[in-house]
């Protein structure tokens, strides 16, 4: 795809964008004179585009980007990006790539993962694996895309890597194998990895240290000021779990430890904004077996780290992303492993399919990140009868009302929150990119 042409495609998409808040000013202006109003969205179902039954939104920029992946028609998993129609990013000659984790660049860049054409001399499973359809042995590198060119990473020194965020400079944050056989690792895992900032400049990659005592790290997103959050633990299996015994903020290189719940797995920052606010997960106390029991966090320099709790009734929680306003989003998880979307707002979850029409046959399993401008990218899946289908296509929320510029809140509407059943295969799917089957639990 040349410049021009790509050009085209955003312009036609801004113009989409911005044409909403145009449409609601009015709307704005009585939210500006006092009148609270509820949130609504508009509820974009951006569909299932390679021929398979899964997509996710991952990841929505300033500029309305919703980036992911959607699997094919041939059962691999493609990174996507959403600009009016679906773009297929393709691969780096291996069967899979995708973009998982929030991306706040409005510069046009992504960072991802991709699988090549050759096979993992140790036949590692490898943290790409969470986030494919299945395990296939290739060995997988992060990567930045840019103009419709997917360059890859290098590692350090060790077959994989792997690609997690990407700031408004152009760094990416991600985690690299060493060549190191690290006796921590659980088989198939070999090689130790550490957390690593790549660029800005192409080629450029630079280690970042674990904590002391912790001999392998992953870092999971930047912010434009450098500052980096991620995990550092065991090798394990190279997939959370005992490779996250410390959730950590490196500020000049140096791991700060953010704290935790008590748990001593699964303590995973995910997302940053520029104010230095921090979410994530971390387990509650009585993981020892690495069972994942985890609660979303907000951690700030002020208070420290403070849960973000699951939706009344619900048992679990975890937070993918972060807005400059500090409102989070992510997703509730009953104890049957049922996943709703969701919001906090001041600290307090609010559900999300609450929000959007009620005659919408889409239900909100998971809302993983959230714009300045409150626009919302993850997955639904289709429901009837309170039961939803094996079907899960990626999402995007544009609110309808909203108080505008720093004072903007998401407000509950009086609408109850719809019940809805997951079947056994959504409910794995939800979890897949923790590698794990069910909470509470080993592997």
């Amino acid at each position: 795809m040349n410049r021009q042409t790509f050009a085209c495609i955003t312009a036609l998409n801004l113009a989409i964008a911005f044409c909403v808040p145009a449409q609601l000013a009015a709307q704005e202006q009585q939210e500006q004179q006092g009148q609270q109003r509820p949130t609504f969205y508009f509820l974009v179902n951006l569909g299932t585009p390679l021929g398979g039954s899964s997509s996710l939104g991952s990841s929505v920029n300033d500029r309305g980007w919703v980036a992911g992946g959607a699997t094919t028609a041939s059962s691999t998993e493609h990174a996507v990006l959403w600009l009016g129609s679906a773009l297929d990013l393709g691969t780096l000659g291996g069967p899979n790539s995708n973009v998982a984790w929030p991306n706040p660049n409005n510069s046009g860049e992504l960072a991802g993962i991709a699988e090549t054409a050759k096979q993992d001399p140790f036949k590692e499973n490898w943290s790409c694996s969470g986030f494919f359809p299945a395990t296939t042995h290739n060995v997988c590198l992060g990567f930045v895309w840019q103009w419709g060119v997917m360059t890859a990473l290098p590692t350090l020194g060790g077959d994989n890597g792997y690609a997690a965020g990407i700031n408004n400079w152009g760094q990416v944050v991600g985690w690299a194998e060493n060549t190191t056989h690290d006796p921590t690792c659980a088989l198939p895992q070999v090689l130790q990895f550490e957390a690593v900032i790549w660029g800005p400049e192409p080629g450029q990659i630079k280690q970042l240290m674990p904590l002391h005592g912790d001999p392998d790290s992953a870092a999971t997103a930047i912010n434009d000021s450098g500052q980096v959050v991620g995990i550092s633990g065991t090798c394990d299996n190279a997939i959370g779990e005992f490779s996250a015994r410390h959730a950590l903020l490196w500020e000049n290189g140096k791991p700060v430890d953010l704290g935790n719940f008590g748990g001593v797995a699964w303590n995973t920052p995910t997302a940053i904004n520029n104010q230095g606010q921090i979410v994530g997960f971390a387990d509650l106390a009585g993981d020892q077996d690495g069972g994942l029991n985890p609660v979303a966090f907000l951690w700030t320099r002020e208070h420290g780290i403070q849960k973000l709790p699951p939706y009344p009734g619900d048992v679990n929680s975890l937070a993918w992303g972060i807005n400059e306003r500090g409102q989070a989003v992510g997703q509730s998880i009953d104890a049957s492993g049922n996943s709703r979307a969701v919001a906090w707002q001041d600290g307090q979850p609010i559900d999300l399919n609450a929000l959007i029409p009620a005659d919408s046959p889409l239900y909100l399993t998971l809302a993983n990140d959230i714009n300045d401008r409150g626009e919302i990218a993850g997955q639904a899946c289709v429901a009837a009868d309170g039961v939803c289908g094996a079907e899960t296509p990626a999402i995007l929320l544009i609110p309808t009302h909203a108080a505008g510029g720093g004072d903007a809140v998401i407000t509950p509407g009086a609408a109850s929150a719809r019940t809805v059943v997951l079947p056994e295969s959504v409910r794995r799917q939800v979890l897949q990119r923790l590698g794990v089957s069910h909470l509470g639990g080993n592997r």
